[in-house]
């Protein structure tokens, strides 16, 4: 399994605040801020108990809560899987059984089985019951080349936080002496079978304002954890620094990078070398993607003049070259994308460089293969009007699996042979809802500033365009995130089935496009996502599809931002509102959770001029009294480190104390995802999908 590929995304996040905000000083509601104070979740148990009823009573629930269940526990879901070094392939698989998950492993053609010979490598549900401990799997980094040696990733009710453990894919236990490392945000890579690069909290003075780790030490097995020694430092107002450990296919270690990202689009590296860390050239907006011929991979989200490369390119520099004197070794272009495209995916294979690209947000598949004369491409014959996913990529040769979905095409798992061209579908997802009385259609909307956005409907065939149809509209606009069509067999069944309509609005400050349709939107041009988010509104209502007494809206994280600037900003065009573990009091956000990571989005409140972007659409300030706001259902968890809780419960609070109503859901475990296991999963869903129904269809 590789696990070179950056996630820098998935964990830290934009340029840290110069100096952290005080709270406002007429701000009653700072005491919600302390994640699991008393008071705070005595209030979140009081809202859940006065809110829970209202839905769960309703008698829609039961009925749509059996089918999340039915739907999310299925034994017919495709197992997502992934290469590993030993040649089988690994799984992690939940169900109604099995609700915390099975780490699980069979061969390549066993999978192709219709009912495939699973080994079971570890139950964490009977680790959490044996250890009687609230254990959620976040993932595993291996040791390549064979992957027998992985760390173990053990989140407390689904925090960011985890516990490291060193784990043995061979006996199938944990290893005793073996590397832990204990709970915490950390960033890790092997360097070799005894020694760990990690970057953790060390004590006073080494983690950042945004709560991520800046300083990088070499672990050697069977030495205390505070015997690691030093070999790189980042700053506290960096987002955080990660170790890149770049193996060639074989597992040998071609270089040592230090990842510092001081904001979260930012990122230098550094070469780590026997005389001490050396800067590589590449610009601060550049993602390294990976070693594939001895050519390091890498993508631009700004131009490279000195490479004569642009804003969204995939280039290749040669490894040996860069090493031996950076400022000399020349890039080389693979593929530019049109104003049209953007490169979504990346993944490689033994000796191939698999690429997913959008095209007017639908998937297709390249194959790039370096050589003596540059880099040679090939199209692999896919579904058309999909969407692509590249999945994993074996490094014993080139296989590399795809998904294949559409919003009414159930989702289909290929195998292809990257050398060859090959592909062949391995896996269908039977159908989880009548498509048939459903179709979809592209449409565009003029945003205020005349930018044309495009949004997807997935509507009933015999629509009748009088502007009854209950409409949910959902969009994300940040972080460079594409939404691109998929299968939701809750959306189809919950909401489809039963005669909604189904809308999703590429909006800027999405990766749809590109770094330059992300860019867009940031910062002092926030309001250009929110203006693309109405414009798709009015352009559903001016077409008769919805009108504002059947719209309703949904978003989460940043899109829960989203909301809240909807229902502040333009309340009269909607009647439902579902804000998902949202950011929503934007003047303080610095100073909650991780917000600080997140400066390089939206801004440092901390700076005046800044602030004064901020506060022009900061939902929390800006909910006034006497507005014709909808009821609101607000969704949060307690155990969300990276988007706090606080955000939801002031929302919900402050529209209290302004005498509107809504409704309110804590979970206390989940993290980020607000549910920490299939069940959960099933009863949130359940939930917004009656309170949709309350709103939308009544």
């Amino acid at each position: 399994m590789r696990s070179f590929l950056l996630a820098l995304a998935m964990t830290a996040t934009a340029i840290t605040a110069s100096a952290q905000p005080a709270a406002a000083p007429d701000d009653p509601f700072t005491w919600m801020e302390e994640i699991e104070g008393t008071r705070a979740l005595d209030w979140a148990r009081a809202e859940n108990a006065r809110s829970l009823p209202v839905l769960q009573t309703d008698p829609r629930y039961e009925g749509l809560h059996a089918s999340a269940l039915e739907i999310v526990n299925a034994k017919d879901r495709i197992p997502g899987v992934g290469f590993s070094g030993d040649g089988t392939l690994g799984n992690f698989w939940q169900d109604a059984e099995h609700v915390r998950g099975l780490w699980r492993r069979t061969s390549v053609d066993s999978f192709r089985q219709a009912e495939p010979a699973w080994e079971t490598v570890l139950d964490f549900d009977a680790l959490a019951k044996t250890e009687g401990q609230n254990w959620v799997y976040k993932g595993a980094t291996c040791l390549a080349p064979d992957d027998r040696y992985c760390l173990v990733q053990l989140s407390d009710g689904g925090k960011d936080a985890v516990t490291l453990r060193e784990f043995d894919t061979v006996t199938k236990a944990f290893v005793a002496g073996g590397f832990v490392s204990p709970d915490g945000k950390q960033n890790v890579s092997w360097l070799d079978k005894d020694t760990l690069l990690i970057a953790r909290d060390w004590g006073p003075g080494t983690m950042t304002k945004s709560s991520y780790p800046f300083v990088l030490k070499a672990w050697k097995r069977g030495a205390p954890l505070e015997q690691a020694t030093e070999v790189y430092r980042g700053t506290a107002d960096d987002v955080s620094v990660s170790p890149v450990v770049l193996r060639d296919a074989d597992g040998v270690v071609r270089a040592v990078i230090a990842a510092r990202s001081p904001s979260f689009f930012e990122t230098e590296y550094w070469l780590i070398t026997d005389h001490g860390p050396v800067k590589l050239p590449f610009p601060m907006k550049s993602s390294l993607q990976g070693l594939v011929g001895g050519q390091l991979v890498f993508t631009l989200q700004e131009d490279w003049a000195g490479q004569g490369l642009k804003q969204g390119d995939l280039a290749a520099i040669d490894l040996a070259a860069l090493k031996a004197d950076p400022a000399a070794a020349r890039a080389t272009l693979i593929l530019r994308p049109t104003a049209a495209q953007s490169v979504e995916d990346i993944n490689i294979s033994r000796n191939k460089l698999i690429v997913g690209l959008l095209e007017n947000v639908t998937g297709q598949a390249l194959v790039f293969t370096p050589g003596a004369e540059g880099w040679t491409q090939r199209r692999l014959d896919l579904p058309a009007n999909v969407t692509i996913g590249v999945g994993s990529a074996s490094e014993r040769d080139d296989r590399v699996f795809f998904s294949v979905a559409g919003y009414l095409t159930p989702s289909t798992l290929w195998l292809a042979d990257a050398a060859s061209g090959k592909v062949e579908m391995i896996k269908s997802l039977p159908p989880k809802f009548d498509a048939s009385t459903h179709v979809v259609e592209q449409f565009w909307a003029a945003s205020k500033d005349g930018t044309r956005v495009p949004y997807f409907v997935v509507r009933p065939k015999d629509l009748k365009y009088d502007g009854t149809a209950p409409t949910l509209q959902y969009a994300y606009g940040g972080f460079q995130v594409s939404m691109k069509p998929g299968y939701s067999a809750t959306v189809g069944k919950l909401w489809l089935e039963r005669g909604g309509v189904y809308v999703v609005a590429n909006i800027r400050g999405g990766g749809e496009f590109g770094p330059a349709w992300h860019e867009a939107a940031l910062k002092a041009n926030r309001q250009r996502a929110y203006d693309d988010f109405f414009a798709v509104s009015e352009d559903l209502i001016a077409r008769k599809i919805t009108s504002p007494r059947r719209l309703g809206i949904m978003g989460g994280s940043n899109g829960g931002l989203l909301m809240g600037v909807a229902l502040t900003q333009r309340p009269e065009l909607y009647n439902a509102v579902v804000i998902q573990v949202p950011l929503f009091d934007m003047l303080a956000y610095t100073h909650i959770g991780a917000g600080a990571s997140w400066v390089g989005e939206y801004g440092d409140p901390a700076i005046p001029e800044e602030r004064a972007w901020i506060a022009a659409y900061d939902p929390y300030s800006n909910l006034k009294a006497g507005r014709p706001y909808p009821q609101v259902f607000i969704e949060t968890s307690t155990k969300d480190d990276r988007v706090h809780p606080a955000h939801a419960r002031k929302a919900g609070a402050r529209l209290e104390a302004l005498g509107y109503g809504f409704l309110y859901y804590e979970n206390i475990d989940g993290g980020h995802s607000a549910a920490a296991n299939l069940n959960e999963t099933a009863k949130r869903v359940a939930l917004e999908f009656t309170y949709l129904s309350q709103r939308l269809m009544d």
